[in-house]
């Protein structure tokens, strides 16, 4: 698929990370660096315990790495102090795990409206973005349901929603179906596919789903902590 964008916007270079423990030392990145341009969809394969969750969480500012360094629109994001980066992840990034994380208590249309809230944009506006996500996630007759009463395949969408409400740059997306069957894995990500082509958010999405992967843009592996190619 054609990228909206060559320039890439996101940059990382020579990330390294290791645990210490009180007898050794684990290296669990190794000299990662990877480019994303605008609209990309990224997915990273690899086997449990490579690395995938942690470079996610250094990418999304929270955790920090040993050594490397990560460049969004030309400002280094590691560098930056604990009150910037929470600006940073509201307004530039959005993140859906494996598990939804919804508010229980929230209906559908209040969790996709909280990072808004939080953000202070006027409650007019927050309502009417929420309503065009849902949508477009063809959720509009579940927005006054809370989580217990939704699908779990709803229940992602929301989470997709949620995750977009800000207007993110880059999306990061941890498993975002693996607790799902099959059909609904595919039918969650092809709604998360057009929403962030409609967005032109770039997503760096990790699965253990190859038949996930071959439809993203481009797919790397994360193998003992380095980053090869995929065939």
């Amino acid at each position: 698929m054609e990228k909206t964008e060559k320039t890439a916007f996101f940059n990382v270079q020579g990330l390294c990370k290791s645990y210490t423990t009180s007898s050794t030392s684990i290296a669990v990145l190794k000299d990662v660096s990877l480019s994303l341009s605008r609209g990309e969809f990224l997915s990273i394969v690899g086997e449990s315990g490579s690395g995938k969750s942690t470079l996610l969480q250094i990418l999304g500012t929270l955790d920090d790495a040993d050594q490397g360094s990560i460049h969004l629109n030309d400002v280094e994001i590691l560098g930056l102090g604990a009150s910037a980066r929470a600006v940073l992840r509201n307004k530039q990034l959005g993140f859906i795990y494996q598990a939804h994380h919804l508010i229980p208590e929230l209906t559908a249309i209040e969790n996709i409206m909280l990072p808004l809230m939080i953000r202070g944009d006027e409650k007019k506006s927050i309502r009417n973005r929420a309503l065009s996500l849902l949508e477009r996630m063809k959720l509009t007759d579940r927005a006054d349901h809370v989580p217990a009463h939704l699908s779990g395949g709803e229940a992602q969408r929301v989470a997709v929603a949620r995750a977009l409400a800000t207007k993110p740059r880059l999306l990061l997306a941890d498993e975002p179906t693996g607790n799902l069957d099959e059909a609904t894995a595919r039918s969650v990500f092809q709604a998360l596919r057009e929403l962030c082509q409609e967005e032109q958010a770039a997503v760096i999405m990790v699965t253990h789903s190859s038949a996930l992967a071959q439809a993203t843009d481009r797919t790397v592996r994360l193998h003992h902590g380095s980053l090869q190619p995929q065939d």
